[in-house]
């Protein structure tokens, strides 16, 4: 707790709010931790009471305390003020954020258990999912996009902005459930995920949903980390064909070895200029396309092609060799610009944890009003 509260003091004044709402998670499982190892009479009050329940409205409150959404609170919600604490003396403080346990076996109760059903490899029958959408009161859609998220801080803010939408977590993955009643439209979801990274799976009916988050997870994966105005969503409608190439990497990699053998004898300058210049006579048919393309002259394009010629012989001429030739070419392209943007990626969290200095010293508590 006090890294994360040294993490937010080392930020100026006016970034503290942003950063809070990105450690939310951390911080909230922090206080159901010390509520349940710190306090026995809170521990006996919410002994039974899922861990996840309790982080979730934990969270929930201090979204509203930051003022991102109101309070809705219920007196049962309530902790009994009087108790009294393991020293015999004075009162606990009311934690409005905790559920008691019959809001946990209601409506929100079923809404995760149809978030489980929904993102599960298992199947589940209709008429199942249907009882799970009824007690969860959520209309089951015609089409489900998945979005996964980058920061797990922002799942709850746009859950509440995006209408019906379900939230919950993957494997430690952030994502949400959004109706996606014309699989066309993106309008709402783009302008509602502006300023924030994150992946949007392709529609799918209610029973494919894992399948849309999984591409989602994916995609967002192999997509290089941008914040602040230039962050945006990236969906998985724009990157199929990329997606489908790198599906299994080390697969793509057997099939670059396979298809692309005449080439390894050469060295890695000579290798890389053939390819290029293969892979831009396949794409666009021709000698002059692809001088084009590489803006050079179709002689030196046309040179070129008689090289590779000798290495490939007559497979240049049949079809099916030239499909897994450019299938080759593409993911073998497509993984050197993931491990280039990765790369990027890594550099610059050197070069900022290099630069980064906490003015606090390693045994000082920062202090901060309201929190």
């Amino acid at each position: 707790m006090c890294e994360l509260l040294n993490r937010i003091w080392s930020r100026p004044r006016r970034e503290w709010t942003r950063v809070v709402r990105k450690e939310l998670p951390a911080l909230a499982a922090g206080i159901v931790g010390e509520l349940r190892d710190g306090i026995p009479g809170v521990s006996t009050r919410i002994e039974g009471i899922d861990d996840e329940v309790v982080r979730q409205r934990v969270e929930s409150a201090l979204l509203a305390a930051l003022g991102y959404r109101e309070p809705s609170v219920s007196r049962q919600d309530e902790v009994n003020p009087r108790q009294q604490d393991a020293h015999g003396g004075g009162s606990l403080p009311t934690l409005k954020a905790i559920p008691s346990q019959r809001l946990a076996t209601g409506p929100e109760h079923a809404r995760r258990e149809l978030f489980a059903a929904l993102t599960s490899d298992t199947r589940i029958s209709e008429t199942a999912l249907a009882e799970l959408a009824g007690a969860a009161r959520w209309p089951l859609p015609a089409s489900v996009r998945a979005i996964a998220l980058a920061s797990p801080g922002e799942t709850q803010q746009l859950a509440a902005v995006l209408d019906d939408a379900l939230a919950g977590l993957v494997n430690g993955q952030p994502c949400l459930l959004v109706p996606t009643p014309d699989p066309e439209a993106r309008t709402t979801l783009e302008g509602s995920l502006r300023g924030r990274f994150a992946a949007v799976g392709h529609p799918v009916p209610p029973r494919d949903t894992a399948s849309s988050l999984r591409w989602a997870v994916r995609l967002l994966n192999l997509t290089p980390t941008r914040s602040g105005p230039d962050a945006r969503a990236v969906f998985v409608d724009d990157h199929l064909s990329t997606l489908m190439l790198l599906q299994d990497e080390p697969l793509a990699q057997a099939l670059a070895a396979r298809w692309l053998r005449p080439l390894a004898d050469l060295t890695p300058r000579q290798s890389e200029r053939l390819e290029v210049t293969l892979l831009a006579w396949l794409e666009g048919g021709g000698a002059p396309e692809a001088a084009k393309a590489l803006s050079v002259h179709p002689q030196t394009v046309r040179y070129r092609m008689r090289q590779l010629e000798k290495l490939f012989g007559a497979g240049l001429r049949d079809p099916r060799t030239r499909f897994e030739l450019e299938m080759a070419l593409r993911s073998r392209r497509l993984m050197a610009q993931v491990r280039r943007q990765h790369s990027r990626v890594t550099r610059r969290a050197r070069v900022v944890t290099a630069e980064f200095r906490p003015p606090l010293g390693a045994g000082r508590m920062a202090r901060i009003n309201g929190l």
